[in-house]
């Protein structure tokens, strides 16, 4: 029940900052956030996950109704059909088991795409924090409005909404146990009071209509409706993908499990609720579930205790919000999405890339940064939903080129004092590691199947052309499958090894690479068995070991 009062002292005012992110009047914010915390709480699998408005599904929520109403429709009747909308295919896709989809949006793309959200919420922020117009558009023609309108600013405006930043900053940096954005809210409405700063030209968010909400799916035609489905699968999907991650990070810490099947439900359930109550779209917040987890929550108790204080609010204290200034609200926002601006997690993404990779694939190489990358700049130069499906996209193009060039390590014999028995590594990683005359031993580190059995089969034919390399010995130890095209693959291989006067042998393979070969004979347990067959084949020896045997633990 302290959880919950804490989370409800972070809820309502990030839920009054968020709707107006998703262009519709502050209460809408209240309006969804008690229902959906009650239906996430009876059908979500997460004991610590605080679900309500949400910065990023706000934003989408802006753009996709924005689209629909176009100039002259009731942008409130359509977000609150959104969440409607949102919640059913949530709930289907929960009913079909459907949970295996966030598979398919990488954590790297999902942070680039919320980077670059963040960014754009920022700069759709900055006017209302200086009292200026705006700009229209994506990213970049909403900077420029920004910039073009700096000559208006107006200095009550802009002292009140960094003053509010600032304290907000502070706070969480040096008291992260006080409610900052609660804190913040409340000083700047009783500044507002006693100062009169309204009546100075300051915009406040007027007043705020008491009471519980109309319950009800929002009156707009079937139509309307169904122009609304493709705008909310996307936003299910990055909503299902954020809360996710969320629940997920919290129930690692205390060794719970998380139903990705549930998760859709509690997602569909919450939005269900929401649109039906005149309410926003809503997701999983990990900064909200953060506060929930550092204030103690071992249940959703917590959040059925912030649904019911928001409930009280809605009937008793509406009121108090009606001073805010609109640029404490600005600054809320701002400072809520600022520590989404994740700069470090894109250098350690471009970092991870091995120099063996990059030796091979260049910036190819760096998957997941390039996916992060091209999510990111697709939200700022395309729009959100547009961005998402770009870095999506852009992934698994590079997934699917890298598949197709799998990296084949060149392996040396390492021997000395305290190595039982010779070990083949990489000589790559290992310079000590020596190279083995007249034999090259390779490694392949991917399954082999039809889109990259040429490639390999040509790097393997490149490693005899040396005029003193008599025979190939491949490592198959890293090959988890061979399709039928990649068994042929290895037979023309033979084939045409023999022409450079080199002979193929295939060590430490796996089960069903044996039974897709059509020559299990040159098979041998071992790579150091597999070498000694090939020097005893190169000295015109009988040969050592060329029957088939049992591949040894190693």
């Amino acid at each position: 029940m302290v959880a919950g009062l804490t989370v409800w002292a972070v809820l309502v005012p990030e839920s009054i900052a968020y709707a107006t992110i998703a262009g519709v009047p502050p209460i809408v914010g209240l309006y969804a956030a008690p229902v959906a915390l009650v239906l996430y709480a009876l059908l979500g699998s997460s004991r610590q996950l605080v679900v309500g408005p949400m910065s990023s599904t706000a934003l989408l929520s802006a753009s996709v109704v924005a689209a629909a109403v176009g100039g002259g429709g009731d942008a409130v009747a359509t977000t609150a059909a959104l969440a409607l909308v949102t919640g059913v295919i949530a709930l289907v896709a929960g009913l079909l088991r459907l949970g295996f989809v966030a598979s398919f949006i990488s954590e790297p793309v999902l942070k680039g795409f919320v980077i670059g959200l963040a960014l754009t919420i920022i700069v759709g922020q900055l006017p209302k924090l200086t009292g200026t117009e705006g700009g229209e558009g994506e990213f970049f023609g909403r900077l420029w409005g920004f910039l073009s309108g700096l000559g208006d600013t107006d200095p009550l405006t802009l002292a009140v909404g960094l003053s509010a930043l600032a304290a907000l900053l502070l706070l969480k940096r040096f008291l992260p146990v006080v409610p900052a954005s609660l804190v913040v809210v409340i000083l700047a409405v009783g500044a507002t009071w006693v100062f009169g700063l309204d009546r100075h030209g300051l915009d406040i968010v007027g007043p705020l209509p008491g009471g519980l909400p109309p319950v009800g799916p929002p009156d707009l035609a079937l139509s309307q409706y169904g122009a609304l489905v493709a705008g909310a699968a996307g936003i299910a999907l990055v909503g299902f993908a954020e809360g996710l991650g969320a629940a997920r990070t919290y129930a690692a810490k205390s060794g719970d499990r998380i139903d990705p099947d549930r998760e859709l439900l509690g997602l569909g359930g919450a939005n269900l609720a929401s649109g039906l109550c005149s309410g926003m779209v809503v997701n999983g917040s990990l900064s909200k579930t953060a506060v929930n987890g550092a204030a103690g929550a071992r249940s959703q108790v917590s959040g059925l205790t912030a649904a019911l204080l928001t409930v009280l609010t809605l009937l008793f204290l509406t009121g108090l919000f009606e001073k805010l200034p609109e640029a404490v609200l600005a600054a809320v926002v701002v400072s809520a999405v600022l520590e989404l601006v994740d700069a470090a997690a894109l250098r350690e993404l471009y970092r991870l890339a091995t120099p063996a990779l990059t030796a091979v694939y260049g910036l190819a190489a760096r998957t997941d940064f390039l996916g992060a990358v091209a999510a990111l700049l697709g939200v700022l130069l395309l729009g959100t939903l547009q961005g998402l499906l770009v870095g999506v996209g852009i992934s698994l193009l590079l997934l699917l080129r890298r598949s197709s060039r799998p990296h084949l390590a060149e392996l040396g014999r390492v021997t000395g004092p305290g190595v039982a028995s010779p070990r083949w590594v990489d000589r790559a990683r290992d310079p000590a590691a020596a190279a083995e005359d007249q034999v090259a031993v390779l490694r392949v580190e991917s399954g082999l199947y039809f889109a990259n059995s040429e490639y390999v089969h040509d790097r393997l034919v490149d490693a005899a052309r040396p005029r003193d390399v008599r025979a190939v010995v491949l490592d198959m130890r890293a090959v988890p499958f061979v399709d039928a095209t990649a068994a042929r693959m290895l037979d023309r291989l033979a084939d045409g090894l023999s022409g450079h006067g080199a002979d193929l042998f295939l060590a430490r393979d796996l089960g069903q690479v044996r039974d897709l070969l059509h020559h299990p004979e040159v098979l041998y347990p071992s790579v150091e068995e597999a070498v000694r067959a090939a020097r005893a084949r190169i000295r015109g020896g009988p040969g050592t070991g060329t029957e088939c045997r049992p591949a040894s633990d190693d």
